[in-house]
């Protein structure tokens, strides 16, 4: 098997996961809502979804036509951080509970999380998808799809982090 069939694989295997996040942000949408849960942001949602299709296309793209080579030394240190990210992101995804979602719904009066990742950074789901859009395609040398994903999505953050800071900010009680 080739390094490109192996990566294909890898790849097919972060969609897969894609999907699954899907179907949990779902479920945690619908448990949100029934609790008078209000999203904001959807606006740039959609950007979003074709940025995160693009690193996966854009990986497999430039690895199979641009014939990019695996780099052991590369490739092995980028796919640990892929993996890495990949745990951080579940870590996340179990210490919100339903919290969680890849929209910006916030249920108004909860308390901000603070455990797990949470102690330490308030987004550390953004340090996961960040580390994955330049790890994975450097998996396989693809450096412009990590490029151009790095870039594309430090914009996209830029908007989400906002809109979703200012969401919390306004669905949080006041401390004492």
């Amino acid at each position: 098997m080739t390094s490109q069939t192996l990566f294909t694989v890898l790849v097919a295997a972060v969609a897969l996961e894609r999907l699954a996040e899907l179907v949990v942000a779902r479920r945690n949408a619908r448990w949100a809502f029934a609790r008078g849960g209000r999203e904001t942001g959807a606006g740039h949602y959609p950007v979003m979804v074709v940025l995160h299709t693009g690193l996966l296309v854009g990986c497999l793209t430039e690895a199979w036509l641009a014939d990019r080579p695996f780099v052991p030394a590369l490739g092995w240190t980028m796919l640990a951080l892929a993996l890495g990210s990949q745990a951080l992101r579940w870590w996340c995804i179990a210490t919100l509970g339903p919290r969680w979602n890849t929209r910006v719904i916030v249920v108004p009066g909860l308390p901000l999380v603070a455990r797990g990742p949470y102690r330490w950074l308030s987004h550390p789901n953004y340090v996961a998808v960040v580390v994955e859009g330049f790890a994975l395609p450097l998996v396989h040398s693809a450096w412009l799809t990590a490029l151009v994903f790095t870039v594309a999505n430090a914009a996209l953050l830029s908007v989400r982090i906002r809109t979703e800071n200012r969401a919390l900010a306004g669905a949080v009680p006041p401390g004492p």
